[in-house]
């Protein structure tokens, strides 16, 4: 039975990082990464595979610097982990031990079974696996009429890709008044909605698929809750994720009420030299301190960075307390982000904010080519005006402030902090130094707390 000093079950963004940053750190420990399959695939590419990428091939995502640095891999299915004497078996039957043992073995994709018809053929699901999504992507080729169940992120940029070719129609059908509404306010859900319309794509929003119609076996169509009947080649759910722990489970370790591994703020489990990362793992929320569900490779491998270096004793503090969760899309050329709180979830928080906007055009002078009108809108706190939430949309700069309005959250900076922020601007690439977009949204915001108080 060969022995590793750490062994990493996933080969995800958060097993590979953790891989790739716990090799870096110790170079003379042995690691080994168990994976199911030979390739893997960019989770937040998946989506363009079916139009802009024109290539499962061209999403891929493996342990290559891992392997370089002299990291060792297999493909195997971890059959089971015996926590308390450090082995794990596999699917051909090998067997090995480890000193540190780590899961990042991601979340799975929730299965339509409240929905019947969900067994015919022709149903699929977004899976991050690159089997199945290049299958997929060979299966709905002939395919004319196709229904997407789910609103989401996964679900409308989807939509948005297959609608883009030819002769594909595609409706999407979400339960809640607008698409995006779990990452969004209802302000930009609205925006993001009309966008994706925008793209030709059939939206049923407030609307619920009662069943999945077929004949002999296969779909032809999907019934909604008030009876309107939509035909349909194929049918893609896309209803959302869940940690994948059953492995865990099995095994003995804590699992908390979302489904999640138990962890601490350095991604130790309940069992000694057992930790999780990512996906499969607890988070908590940044701001209400509650038990989170937010599922982001971008979470996983600041989670991952912080393991890596950690598991052979605290090297480095963990200042990852809790996720914001950070959203970024892309729909119909316009860019739409979102970080921390909003007023929809603040208020299921029990978290009291205020909000204000700012707009204007993110390059100088606005005459320029591909100039865009560009909005920040922030939420703060009242009390002390720290920042709890953002919101940006229009041009692309869009992805880069909502990373900038998420430090300025983990790091507890308030709108009086952030009017003195100093940036460098360029006509091709800024809004004008006379008026940041960010600062001025903080001005705006420092006005709106002076009349909550007031």
């Amino acid at each position: 039975m060969k022995q590793y000093d750490i062994i990493v079950i996933g080969a995800g963004p958060a097993g590979i990082i953790t891989g790739l940053t716990a090799k870096k750190e110790n170079p003379e420990k042995s690691v080994l990464m168990i994976r199911e399959e030979d390739k893997g695939l960019v989770p937040c590419g998946i989506p363009y595979v079916f139009h802009s990428l024109s290539s499962v091939d061209k999403n891929a995502m493996g342990p290559k610097p891992f392997i370089d640095l002299g990291g060792e891999v297999i493909t195997d299915a971890v059959t089971n982990v015996d926590v308390k004497n450090s082995t794990l078996k596999v699917e051909s039957g090998n067997e090995f031990m480890f000193d540190k043992l780590v899961f990042a073995t991601g979340s799975r994709y929730v299965t339509a079974t409240f929905i019947p018809g969900y067994e015919l053929k022709n149903v699929f699901y977004i899976k991050k696996s690159y089997n199945y999504i290049s299958n997929l992507v060979e299966e709905l080729k002939d395919k004319k009429n196709i229904v997407i169940v789910g609103g989401g992120f996964i679900g409308a940029e989807v939509s948005e890709q297959i609608a883009m070719n030819k002769g594909k129609n595609v409706t999407l059908i979400e339960s809640e008044q607008f698409c995006f509404s779990k990452a969004f306010s209802g302000e930009l859900s609205e925006i993001a909605t009309g966008k994706l319309k925008e793209c030709g794509v059939d939206i049923h929003t407030s609307s619920l698929v009662k069943k999945v119609l077929g004949e002999n076996g296969v779909v032809t169509g999907v019934q909604l809750k008030d009876k309107t009947a939509i035909d349909a080649d194929a049918v893609i759910f896309a209803v959302g994720y869940r940690p994948n722990t059953t492995l865990a489970k099995n095994a003995g370790l804590s699992i908390n009420k979302a489904g999640a591994i138990v962890i601490d703020n350095y991604g130790r489990t309940s069992e000694e030299n057992v930790f999780a990362v990512g996906d499969c793992s607890q988070t908590l929320g940044y701001i209400t301190g509650r038990i989170d569900n937010i599922m982001l490779a971008s979470t996983a491998t600041a989670e991952a960075r912080i393991l890596g270096y950690n598991l052979f004793g605290i090297k480095i503090k963990n200042s990852f307390t809790g996720t914001i969760g950070i959203f970024s899309t892309k729909i119909n050329g316009f860019t739409m982000a979102a970080a921390g709180l909003n007023e929809k979830s603040a208020v299921q928080a029990n978290i009291e904010l205020t909000s204000a906007q700012f707009t204007d055009f993110d390059k100088h002078p606005a005459t320029l080519n591909s100039t865009w009108p560009l909005t920040v809108k922030l939420y703060v706190s009242p009390s002390n005006g720290h920042i709890l939430g953002g919101e940006v949309w229009g041009g692309k700069t869009a992805g880069e402030i909502i990373n900038l309005i998420g430090f300025a959250i983990q790091k507890n900076i308030t709108v009086y902090e952030l009017i003195s922020l100093q940036m460098g601007s360029h006509p091709l690439l800024t809004s004008a130094p006379t008026k940041p977009i960010i600062v001025r949204a903080a001005e705006a915001a420092i006005t709106k707390i002076r009349e909550f108080n007031n």
